[in-house]
């Protein structure tokens, strides 16, 4: 049997995929949390083989899970599930140690059998996915100014971001003029929202 672990926020489409997978003769779901905070805890109790991750859940997103699960239990295969098939995404994906990134929208039949050929150690990525992430090109922001973009990217002021960051307000107020400037946009607003779209933040 592959044990797996399911990562998902919304119960009802956790159960649900819990339900679909768990027809399957050679799947068993051994764990199902709705947070990334709970990953690896779960983990380490549970000892999965594929670890099957959202990525948009509160607290720890499904991207630094994958992260954290590559060093706390580097044996358990990472698959990233996700509503969003944003190009900047898949790229992280990959570099947080995913084995494989697939959008929620296909067939369960397509997703049983990307857990098995994970778990056989192939690399599985829907193909549209991987098309259009090759055409967009890596991501523009360094890792400082992606944070200090998504913390300023809900209204937060200079102060509130740098004392959140323990950054000064003069290195907030830079890191942010770069990231407008990389993206071609003309505020803070108009940069997280395009950086959410691609997937940077």
């Amino acid at each position: 049997m592959i044990r797996v672990l399911l990562a998902e926020d919304q119960g009802m489409m956790r159960g649900a995929l819990a339900l679909l997978l768990g027809l399957e003769d050679d799947i068993e779901i051994v764990a199902q949390v709705s947070s990334g905070e709970q990953v690896v805890a779960a983990a380490l109790e549970h000892r999965p083989d594929v670890a099957l991750l959202d990525i948009e859940m509160p607290g720890r997103s499904g991207l630094d899970a994958a992260a954290d699960l590559r060093g706390a239990l580097p044996s358990c295969r990472v698959l990233i599930l996700t509503t969003f098939g944003r190009p900047g995404y898949l790229r992280r994906a990959m570099e947080a140690g995913a084995q494989g990134f697939m959008v929620k929208d296909g067939p369960v039949e397509e997703l049983a059998a990307a857990v098995r050929r994970v778990l056989a150690g192939e690399r599985v990525i829907d193909p549209a996915l991987a098309a259009a992430a090759l055409s967009a090109g890596p991501s523009p922001l360094t890792d400082r100014e992606r944070d200090v973009l998504a913390a300023a990217a809900g209204g937060s002021t200079i102060a509130d971001v740098a004392a959140r960051l323990h950054l000064s307000e003069s290195t907030v107020r830079n890191y942010l003029s770069a990231a407008i400037g990389k993206t071609g946009t003309r505020n803070r607003i108009e940069a997280a929202t395009l950086a959410r779209h691609h997937g940077w933040l």
